[in-house]
C-alpha cells in the first residue's frame, strides 16, 4: 500500500471529482454513511469555492471548530481513496460526537485495509498540531470503523446514544 495524505489543490481536481460522484450515487442509492462530513459539505462541481471553503480557519457561530482536510492518495493509481477531517480542538458537541478525526473510504475501495493506514498517517499529523489525546468516535454497528481505529490504539471509553444511535467513543495516546 503506498498512500500519502495530500492538501487538495488544482492538480488533484480530477482524483476529488471520481471520489466524490461514486460516494454520492452510494450514499443516495444504499443510505451510506457521509464521513467526513467536511467534504461534503461544498459542491465539489464548483472547484474554485469548493477548495477556498473546504477548510474552516477559525471557530464560527455556528460551533465549527478549525480543521485541517486531507485526501488519501494512492500513489500507485493516482486516485484518491479516502479522506480525513482534523479538528484542531474539541468543543462541548465534538467531545461527545465526532471527536478529533472524522474519516472515510470511498465505496470501492473499502475493506481493503486504507481505514487504517489512513488514521494512521491522521494521527501523525494531529501530533503536529500538539494533539497528543486523540478521540475517535463511531456508530456501535460499523464495525470496520472500530477495528480501525482499535488497530491504531484506540480505547473504547463509553458509549453513547444520540438520536437513537449509539455511538463509541475512542481515546488515542500519541504520547
Amino acid at each position: 500500500m503506498n498512500i500519502e495524505l495530500v492538501k487538495l489543490t488544482s492538480e488533484y481536481q480530477t482524483q476529488l471529482s471520481d471520489m466524490l460522484t461514486e460516494w454520492k450515487a452510494d450514499i443516495e442509492k444504499n443510505n451510506t454513511n457521509h464521513s467526513p462530513w467536511a467534504i461534503f459539505r461544498n459542491d465539489f462541481h464548483d472547484f474554485d469555492s469548493y477548495l477556498e471553503n473546504l477548510e474552516i480557519k477559525e471557530g464560527n457561530k455556528d460551533g465549527l471548530v478549525p480543521d485541517t482536510t486531507l485526501f488519501c492518495l494512492d500513489k500507485d493509481r493516482n486516485i484518491f481513496v479516502g479522506a480525513v477531517n482534523i479538528r484542531h480542538y474539541l468543543n462541548e458537541y465534538l467531545l461527545q460526537c465526532g471527536g478529533h478525526i472524522g474519516d472515510g473510504i470511498r465505496p470501492s475501495e473499502r475493506r481493503k485495509g486504507y481505514a487504517t493506514a489512513m488514521i494512521g498517517l491522521a494521527l501523525k499529523e494531529c501530533k503536529k498540531l500538539g494533539i497528543d489525546k486523540v478521540l475517535m468516535c463511531c456508530d456501535k454497528e460499523n464495525i470496520g470503523s472500530a477495528k480501525s481505529i482499535q488497530k491504531n490504539g484506540g480505547i473504547l471509553e463509553n458509549e453513547i446514544e444520540k438520536d437513537g444511535t449509539i455511538e463509541q467513543r475512542y481515546w488515542i495516546s500519541l504520547l
